[in-house]
C-alpha cells in the first residue's frame, strides 16, 4: 500500500506533518481531513523511495554506518516497547535524517505491511543490509527475539565502526607525511635541480662527480619524461589490479600481506577480531553454526584465512570440532584456538569468542598506535637522509665553483 507524506495545519493553527497509508492520494486526503487537518502539501513517499532506491550509487554513498546503527537501535527500542513492527518501521522512516535510508525503510514498511518478512525486505538492498544483518534479522523473526537481535546488531556495527575509525585515524598522519614528502622531492627534482644544472653548465672547467650526475639524470628524466612515468604507473596499477582480482592472484596477494613484517601481524589481528566478533554475534543471535561460518568467511577479507574457515565449516558438517582445522591451517594464533576449544567443551563458545575479539581489538589499537608512532620518526629520518644526499650532491659542485672563481 502506498505511503503518503503530508504537511498541514490542525484546528489550533499549528503546523503538523506525518505519514499515512492509503490506496491512493484521494483516499489519503479524505483520511487526513477526518482528523480535522487542513492539507498544505501531500506527496507519495513510496514513489519517491522507489525513484531513489533504483539509483544504486545512492544506496552506497549516502548510507553511513552511524545512520544504519542509529536506525537499528531505534527500531529495537520501539519493538521492545511493544510497538507493532509496521508502525515501528514507519516511525524510524520518519525520524531518520538520511533521505536514502529513510526511503528504504519506507519501502521495507510497505513490503512488511503487505505480508512480507522483514529479512526478505531488507535482502532487496544488499549494499545497505549485508548478509550478517539479514541473517540475524531472520533468526530474530523466527525466534521472536527481534528486539534483542537488533540491539546486538547495533552494538556490533558500532564496535566495527569504532575499530575502523581508530585504524583510519592512526594511519592518517603517516599517509599525510608520505604525500608531503613525495611532493617535496618532486619540487626539488622539477624546479630546483634544473636551475642548478644551468649554473653548472655555465662553467666548462667544472668536473661533476658521479653522484651529482646521477641526481641530474634523475631530475632530467622526471622533467622530460613525466608522461612516461604516468603511463607506466597506470599500466602497472591496472596490471596489478587485474592480477589481484583473479582467484589465484587474490590468494597470493593475501598471503604476501600476512607475511609483511609488523603490518602482516596487524592485518592478521584485525581479521581474527572480525572473525571472532562476527561469529559470536551470529551465534548469539540464533543463526545456525554452518550458516554463520558461511557468512563469517567473507568478513575476514583474506582468502588464506577464509580457506581455513571453509575447512572448519566442512569439519563441523561432519560432526567434528571447529578448533582442529583452524589449528591445522596454522593461520590462527594459538590463543584463539585454545579459547575456541574451551568454548566448545564448556558450551560457552559465544562468550569465549567475544573475549577473544575484545582482546584483539585492544591489541590492534595498541599495535597500530605503536607502529604509527615509529613511522613518523622513521619517515623523517628517511626524508632527511634523501634530501641530505641531494643537497650534498648539489652543494659540492657549488663549492668547486667558488674555488675556481677564487
Amino acid at each position: 500500500m502506498p505511503i503518503f507524506e503530508y504537511r498541514g495545519l490542525n484546528k489550533q493553527g499549528k503546523n503538523v506533518k506525518g505519514l499515512i497509508d492509503a490506496e491512493n492520494i484521494r483516499v489519503a486526503r479524505s483520511k487526513i481531513k477526518k482528523d480535522k487537518i487542513y492539507i498544505v502539501d501531500i506527496k507519495d513517499k513510496t514513489k519517491a523511495a522507489r525513484k531513489n532506491t533504483n539509483k544504486k550509487s545512492n544506496l552506497n554513498k549516502n548510507v553511513d554506518v552511524q545512520d544504519l546503527s542509529l536506525m537499528t537501535r531505534q527500531l529495537a527500542v520501539l519493538i521492545k516497547a511493544g510497538v507493532p513492527l509496521v508502525d515501528s518501521l514507519g516511525a524510524v522512516s520518519d525520524q531518520i535524517e538520511n533521505p536514502i535510508l529513510s526511503n528504504i525503510m519506507a519501502e521495507i514498511k510497505t513490503t512488511v505491511n503487505e505480508g512480507g518478512s522483514l529479512n526478505k525486505a531488507m535482502a532487496k538492498y544488499p549494499k545497505v543490509f549485508d548478509k550478517i544483518f539479514v541473517s540475524m534479522c531472520e533468526a530474530g523473526e523466527m525466534s521472536g527475539t527481534l528486539d534483542m537481535i537488533l540491539l546486538r546488531l547495533a552494538e556490533f556495527t558500532e564496535a566495527q565502526n569504532e575499530l575502523n575509525a581508530k585504524i583510519r585515524s592512526a594511519m592518517l598522519y603517516p599517509v599525510l607525511m608520505m604525500i608531503v614528502s613525495l611532493l617535496l622531492l618532486a619540487g626539488i627534482f622539477i624546479f630546483i635541480i634544473p636551475k642548478m644544472v644551468t649554473i653548472f653548465d655555465s662553467s666548462p672547467d667544472l668536473t661533476l662527480e658521479w653522484y651529482t650526475l646521477m641526481i641530474i639524470d634523475i631530475s632530467g628524466f622526471i622533467v622530460n619524461y613525466w608522461w612516461l612515468i604516468l603511463i607506466f604507473s597506470f599500466i602497472g596499477s591496472f596490471t596489478f589490479k587485474s592480477w589481484k582480482n583473479t582467484k589465484s592472484g587474490e590468494r597470493q596477494w593475501d598471503l604476501v600481506r600476512l607475511k609483511i613484517p609488523v603490518i602482516g601481524k596487524i592485518i592478521r589481528m584485525i581479521a581474527v577480531s572480525r572473525f571472532t566478533r562476527t561469529l559470536a554475534t551470529l551465534l548469539t543471535g540464533g543463526v545456525p553454526m554452518l550458516n554463520s561460518m558461511s557468512i563469517v568467511r567473507n568478513v575476514v577479507a583474506n582468502e588464506v584465512l577464509a580457506e581455513a574457515i571453509d575447512n572448519a565449516r566442512d569439519n563441523i558438517s561432519e560432526g567434528e570440532s571447529i578448533a582442529a582445522p583452524l589449528k591445522k591451517s596454522g593461520e590462527f594464533p594459538p590463543l584463539v584456538i585454545h579459547m575456541i576449544s574451551i568454548g566448545e567443551k564448556t558450551g560457552e563458545l559465544e562468550n569465549m569468542l567475544s573475549q577473544v575479539s575484545d582482546a584483539y581489538d585492544f591489541q590492534v589499537k595498541n599495535s597500530v598506535e605503536g607502529m604509527t608512532s615509529l613511522l613518523g620518526p622513521l619517515m623523517l629520518l628517511f626524508m632527511g637522509g634523501v634530501i641530505g644526499v641531494i643537497v650534498f650532491a648539489v652543494m659540492m659542485p657549488m663549492f668547486q665553483l667558488s674555488s675556481l672563481g677564487g
